[in-house]
């Protein structure tokens, strides 16, 4: 209905909400996390379980390979030796050109940041590392 005074329209204020857009937002937010969320949990690292064939192929192998455990954001250490983070190259490359399955294995702390340890798993690629190996724990 509409209100006269003295001749003119009075407009009547929307006494109901258009609930109509809210909903259709809405929906397309919960379509969207919907197909993110998955997304969210797959890992970008392919992780690949090894065979072991007897305890000498074990030995070999760990012989072969060079451990790099990340202590803290500026000492690794290298084969069961203490290094500043900054040497961490100079002791890699020779290493490495001697290693005939140039296989480097890391391990880090708990304490060390995330940032430093792909730095470190960088650092083992660009020294000419060719399977790089990563150790929970």
């Amino acid at each position: 209905m509409r209100r006269y005074t003295r001749g003119k329209r009075v407009p009547e204020g929307i006494h109901e909400v258009n609930m109509t857009p809210l909903i259709d937002v809405s929906l397309v937010l919960v379509v969207i996390l919907m197909i993110t969320t998955p997304m969210a949990f797959q890992s970008g690292i392919l992780v690949r379980n090894a065979a072991t064939s007897g305890q000498a192929s074990a030995e070999k192998v760990r012989t072969e390979r060079i451990e790099i455990t990340v202590v803290s954001p500026d000492s690794v250490i290298v084969n069961r030796t203490p290094i500043p983070r900054s040497g961490l190259s100079g002791v890699l490359r020779p290493l490495l050109a001697a290693s005939a399955t140039k296989t480097v294995v890391v391990r880090c702390n708990d304490n060390v940041p995330h940032g430093t340890f792909v730095s470190v798993l960088d650092e083992a690629k660009h020294c000419g590392a060719s399977q790089v190996a990563v150790i929970g724990g």
